[in-house]
Protein backbone atom coordinates (compact mmCIF):
# COMPACT_ATOMS: atom_id res chain seq x y z
CA UNK A 1 0.00 0.00 0.00
CA UNK A 2 1.18 3.51 -0.82
CA UNK A 3 2.19 5.57 2.21
CA UNK A 4 2.30 8.97 0.50
CA UNK A 5 0.31 10.81 -2.14
CA UNK A 6 1.23 13.10 -5.01
CA UNK A 7 -1.09 15.40 -6.95
CA UNK A 8 -0.09 15.65 -10.61
CA UNK A 9 -1.88 18.39 -12.54
CA UNK A 10 -1.79 18.06 -16.30
CA UNK A 11 -1.31 14.35 -15.76
CA UNK A 12 -3.09 13.40 -18.98
CA UNK A 13 -0.75 15.38 -21.28
CA UNK A 14 2.36 14.36 -23.17
CA UNK A 15 4.64 15.02 -20.21
CA UNK A 16 1.98 14.24 -17.63
CA UNK A 17 1.57 10.63 -18.69
CA UNK A 18 5.28 10.00 -18.16
CA UNK A 19 5.28 11.78 -14.80
CA UNK A 20 2.23 9.86 -13.60
CA UNK A 21 3.80 6.56 -14.65
CA UNK A 22 7.05 7.41 -12.86
CA UNK A 23 5.28 8.02 -9.55
CA UNK A 24 3.06 4.95 -9.87
CA UNK A 25 6.17 2.88 -10.55
CA UNK A 26 7.78 4.26 -7.39
CA UNK A 27 4.79 3.23 -5.29
CA UNK A 28 3.15 6.61 -4.71
CA UNK A 29 -0.60 7.11 -4.48
CA UNK A 30 -1.15 9.36 -7.51
CA UNK A 31 -4.09 11.72 -8.00
CA UNK A 32 -4.68 13.28 -11.43
CA UNK A 33 -7.30 16.01 -11.96
CA UNK A 34 -9.02 16.29 -15.33
CA UNK A 35 -11.86 18.31 -16.78
CA UNK A 36 -14.04 15.40 -17.94
CA UNK A 37 -15.33 12.38 -16.06
CA UNK A 38 -12.70 9.64 -16.22
CA UNK A 39 -13.35 6.07 -17.20
CA UNK A 40 -13.19 3.85 -14.09
CA UNK A 41 -10.04 1.76 -13.75
CA UNK A 42 -8.95 -0.80 -11.19
CA UNK A 43 -5.32 0.27 -11.20
CA UNK A 44 -3.21 3.34 -11.77
CA UNK A 45 -3.83 6.89 -10.60
CA UNK A 46 -6.99 8.17 -8.96
CA UNK A 47 -8.66 10.59 -11.35
CA UNK A 48 -10.89 13.43 -10.18
CA UNK A 49 -12.93 15.92 -12.19
CA UNK A 50 -11.79 19.49 -11.49
CA UNK A 51 -11.33 22.79 -13.28
CA UNK A 52 -7.98 23.98 -11.98
CA UNK A 53 -8.47 27.52 -13.24
CA UNK A 54 -11.09 28.00 -10.52
CA UNK A 55 -10.45 28.04 -6.75
CA UNK A 56 -13.18 25.49 -6.05
CA UNK A 57 -11.78 23.09 -8.63
CA UNK A 58 -8.26 23.38 -7.28
CA UNK A 59 -9.54 22.79 -3.75
CA UNK A 60 -11.50 19.73 -4.91
CA UNK A 61 -8.41 18.21 -6.49
CA UNK A 62 -6.28 18.85 -3.43
CA UNK A 63 -8.90 17.41 -1.06
CA UNK A 64 -8.95 14.22 -3.14
CA UNK A 65 -5.17 14.01 -3.01
CA UNK A 66 -5.16 14.57 0.75
CA UNK A 67 -8.12 12.30 1.40
CA UNK A 68 -6.29 9.13 2.43
CA UNK A 69 -4.98 9.35 6.02
CA UNK A 70 -2.71 6.37 5.37
CA UNK A 71 -1.08 8.17 2.45
CA UNK A 72 -0.80 11.88 3.30
CA UNK A 73 -0.21 14.41 0.57
CA UNK A 74 3.55 14.89 0.33
CA UNK A 75 4.06 16.32 -3.16
CA UNK A 76 2.39 18.49 -5.79
CA UNK A 77 3.54 18.54 -9.41
CA UNK A 78 2.23 21.49 -11.42
CA UNK A 79 2.29 20.52 -15.10
CA UNK A 80 -0.74 22.39 -16.42
CA UNK A 81 0.24 24.91 -19.08
CA UNK A 82 0.06 25.82 -22.71
CA UNK A 83 1.78 27.66 -25.52
CA UNK A 84 0.66 30.31 -27.97
CA UNK A 85 2.89 32.31 -30.27
CA UNK A 86 2.24 35.05 -32.76
CA UNK A 87 3.44 38.54 -33.40
CA UNK A 88 5.62 40.89 -31.44
CA UNK A 89 4.43 42.62 -28.27
CA UNK A 90 2.63 45.49 -30.04
CA UNK A 91 0.90 42.96 -32.32
CA UNK A 92 -0.36 40.71 -29.50
CA UNK A 93 -3.93 41.33 -28.28
CA UNK A 94 -4.14 41.80 -24.54
CA UNK A 95 -6.65 38.94 -24.27
CA UNK A 96 -4.13 36.55 -25.81
CA UNK A 97 -1.39 37.83 -23.52
CA UNK A 98 -3.59 37.37 -20.44
CA UNK A 99 -4.70 33.91 -21.59
CA UNK A 100 -1.11 32.70 -21.28
CA UNK A 101 -1.07 33.87 -17.68
CA UNK A 102 -4.38 32.13 -17.03
CA UNK A 103 -3.24 28.85 -18.58
CA UNK A 104 0.27 28.72 -17.15
CA UNK A 105 0.25 30.63 -13.87
CA UNK A 106 -3.28 30.58 -12.45
CA UNK A 107 -3.62 26.77 -11.96
CA UNK A 108 -0.12 26.59 -10.48
CA UNK A 109 -1.01 29.30 -7.97
CA UNK A 110 -4.44 27.94 -7.08
CA UNK A 111 -3.37 24.32 -6.64
CA UNK A 112 -0.24 25.19 -4.68
CA UNK A 113 -2.18 27.60 -2.49
CA UNK A 114 -4.74 24.92 -1.67
CA UNK A 115 -2.12 22.23 -1.07
CA UNK A 116 0.28 24.13 1.19
CA UNK A 117 -1.71 23.72 4.45
CA UNK A 118 -1.83 19.95 3.86
CA UNK A 119 1.89 19.75 3.14
CA UNK A 120 2.66 21.75 6.26
CA UNK A 121 0.39 19.62 8.45
CA UNK A 122 1.99 16.44 7.04
CA UNK A 123 5.34 17.65 8.30
CA UNK A 124 6.65 18.91 4.98
CA UNK A 125 6.78 17.96 1.37
CA UNK A 126 7.62 19.17 -2.11
CA UNK A 127 6.11 21.32 -4.82
CA UNK A 128 7.53 20.98 -8.33
CA UNK A 129 6.59 23.53 -10.99
CA UNK A 130 7.24 23.50 -14.73
CA UNK A 131 8.53 26.64 -16.38
CA UNK A 132 10.44 26.74 -19.68
CA UNK A 133 13.85 27.57 -21.05
CA UNK A 134 12.06 30.50 -22.72
CA UNK A 135 11.68 32.08 -19.27
CA UNK A 136 15.46 32.57 -19.06
CA UNK A 137 16.27 32.62 -22.79
CA UNK A 138 13.30 34.34 -24.51
CA UNK A 139 12.60 34.17 -28.20
CA UNK A 140 10.57 36.54 -30.35
CA UNK A 141 6.88 36.11 -31.01
CA UNK A 142 5.73 34.62 -27.70
CA UNK A 143 5.77 37.43 -25.13
CA UNK A 144 2.72 36.12 -23.28
CA UNK A 145 4.17 32.62 -22.95
CA UNK A 146 7.61 33.90 -21.97
CA UNK A 147 6.14 36.22 -19.34
CA UNK A 148 3.87 33.53 -17.89
CA UNK A 149 6.69 31.00 -17.59
CA UNK A 150 8.94 33.62 -15.97
CA UNK A 151 6.12 34.31 -13.53
CA UNK A 152 6.01 30.60 -12.65
CA UNK A 153 9.71 30.81 -11.77
CA UNK A 154 9.12 33.82 -9.53
CA UNK A 155 6.13 32.22 -7.86
CA UNK A 156 8.06 29.03 -7.11
CA UNK A 157 10.89 31.06 -5.62
CA UNK A 158 8.43 32.86 -3.35
CA UNK A 159 6.94 29.58 -2.15
CA UNK A 160 10.41 28.20 -1.44
CA UNK A 161 11.27 31.20 0.74
CA UNK A 162 7.96 31.44 2.58
CA UNK A 163 7.62 27.75 3.51
CA UNK A 164 11.24 26.74 4.09
CA UNK A 165 10.85 26.71 7.85
CA UNK A 166 7.79 24.45 7.55
CA UNK A 167 9.74 21.83 5.64
CA UNK A 168 8.06 22.48 2.30
CA UNK A 169 10.40 22.70 -0.67
CA UNK A 170 9.60 24.21 -4.06
CA UNK A 171 11.68 23.70 -7.20
CA UNK A 172 11.16 24.30 -10.90
CA UNK A 173 12.19 22.40 -14.00
CA UNK A 174 12.85 24.24 -17.27
CA UNK A 175 12.36 22.05 -20.35
CA UNK A 176 13.47 23.03 -23.83
CA UNK A 177 11.34 21.26 -26.46
CA UNK A 178 9.68 18.13 -25.10
CA UNK A 179 9.47 15.20 -27.50
CA UNK A 180 5.68 14.72 -27.55
CA UNK A 181 3.38 13.74 -30.44
CA UNK A 182 1.87 17.24 -30.42
CA UNK A 183 5.27 18.93 -30.72
CA UNK A 184 6.33 16.54 -33.49
CA UNK A 185 3.15 17.35 -35.41
CA UNK A 186 3.77 21.09 -34.97
CA UNK A 187 7.44 20.85 -36.03
CA UNK A 188 7.72 17.90 -38.43
CA UNK A 189 11.00 19.10 -39.96
CA UNK A 190 12.84 19.55 -36.65
CA UNK A 191 15.60 17.26 -35.44
CA UNK A 192 13.55 15.36 -32.88
CA UNK A 193 16.60 13.47 -31.63
CA UNK A 194 17.74 16.67 -29.91
CA UNK A 195 14.53 17.10 -27.95
CA UNK A 196 14.17 15.90 -24.37
CA UNK A 197 12.21 12.72 -23.72
CA UNK A 198 9.23 13.05 -21.30
CA UNK A 199 10.45 10.04 -19.31
CA UNK A 200 13.77 11.80 -18.66
CA UNK A 201 12.01 14.88 -17.30
CA UNK A 202 9.69 12.65 -15.26
CA UNK A 203 12.62 11.09 -13.43
CA UNK A 204 13.98 14.54 -12.53
CA UNK A 205 10.56 15.61 -11.24
CA UNK A 206 10.19 12.43 -9.19
CA UNK A 207 13.61 13.04 -7.66
CA UNK A 208 12.67 16.62 -6.73
CA UNK A 209 9.52 15.31 -5.04
CA UNK A 210 11.38 12.62 -3.10
CA UNK A 211 13.23 12.72 0.19
CA UNK A 212 16.46 12.21 -1.75
CA UNK A 213 16.34 15.87 -2.78
CA UNK A 214 15.64 17.12 0.75
CA UNK A 215 18.44 19.76 0.75
CA UNK A 216 17.21 21.33 -2.50
CA UNK A 217 14.69 24.16 -2.63
CA UNK A 218 14.33 27.28 -4.75
CA UNK A 219 16.24 25.67 -7.62
CA UNK A 220 15.60 26.14 -11.34
CA UNK A 221 16.66 22.91 -13.02
CA UNK A 222 17.38 22.92 -16.79
CA UNK A 223 16.12 19.80 -18.59
CA UNK A 224 17.12 20.72 -22.12
CA UNK A 225 18.25 17.44 -23.62
CA UNK A 226 20.40 18.38 -26.62
CA UNK A 227 18.05 21.07 -27.91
Amino acid sequence: MADRSVLVTGGTGGLGGAVTAAFVEAGWRVVVPQRRSPAPTAEGPLRVVADLTEPAGAQRAVEAAAGDPAAPLRAVVNLVGGYAGGGKVHETPVDEFERMLTVNLRPTHLVTRAALPHLVSAGGGAVVCVSSRAAVAPFAGAAGYVTAKAAVLAFAAAVAVEYRSAGVRCNTVLPSVIDTPANRAAQPEADHSRWVDPAEIARVIRFLASDESAPTSGASIPVYGRA
